[in-house]
């Protein structure tokens, strides 16, 4: 049986260690969903939470399960009807930005089988990546996809992805040659998706995914400023049922 809605008052960090230093934080929050339920806010609502089908993997005409498992079958992962949950920003006013969306996909009989991380960059591309975690809910997979002007595309990522419950404390850790030049973590305090944590969230954070890609180009030109070496963005090719 799936839980209730739910929203993450988060804390999310960035550490660049290597060429240069750079640390910030910033405050944000995400939905956690059943992509089988998503949350039926209020009217008046509407425009501080939105979930379309268009703004995650897939075709957008069709369903968000239906993309995730078209997806999975392309790496030969079957769930069988399972349950699929998902966190990520919803739209509000009109304006998404998810850096990373997170799957977590459960087969027929409960089971994790999978966690799908669905990261965007600036450019309007996307990348997922199954990640097959252990039972502390870490798993490794090589980096794939241009995200950042300033960071290639070698390397491997240590992802912390544990299923949330009453905190949230995921992580991403992006390895080189035995150091660490990259780190992101996001941690959280879960709140139910009532009406008066829904406005309490608008409120602590207004416009949140556009806080976000404010915030990242902010940072983007701080970086070039103090003439971070920028890496050209290669040609990245469409994966097998990722839109």
């Amino acid at each position: 049986m799936s839980a209730p809605s739910a929203i993450y008052r988060t804390s999310i960090a960035h550490v660049r260690r290597t060429p240069l230093r750079n640390a910030f934080t910033y405050r944000s929050y995400s939905w956690y969903v059943d992509v089988d339920k998503l949350p039926a806010v209020p009217r008046i609502l509407r425009p501080l939470a939105g979930f379309a089908v268009a703004d995650h993997l897939g075709d957008p005409s069709g369903t968000l399960r239906g993309n995730v498992e078209r997806f999975l079958s392309t790496r030969g992962i079957e769930l069988d009807g399972g349950r699929i949950t998902m966190l990520a920003s919803a739209r509000v006013f009109g304006h998404v930005f998810n850096p990373v969306s997170l799957f977590w996909c459960h087969d027929a009989a409960g089971e994790l089988r999978c966690v799908v991380a669905e990261v965007h960059n600036t450019y309007g591309e996307r990348h997922c990546y199954v990640l097959e975690t252990d039972d502390a809910g870490r798993a490794s997979v090589p980096k794939a996809f241009y995200v950042s002007p300033f960071n290639d595309v070698e390397g491997q990522y240590l992802m912390k992805l544990p299923e949330p419950g009453e905190r949230l404390a995921v992580s991403i850790v992006l390895e080189r040659e035995g150091h660490k030049p990259f780190i992101a973590t996001m941690d959280g305090e879960r709140h139910e998706a009532t009406v008066p944590n829904i406005l309490a969230a608008a409120l602590a954070v207004p416009l949140a995914p556009l806080r976000v890609t404010v915030q990242i180009r902010w940072q983007g030109l701080k970086l070039w400023a103090r003439r971070l070496p920028v890496s050209k963005r290669p040609h990245h090719p469409s994966q097998e049922a990722v839109q």
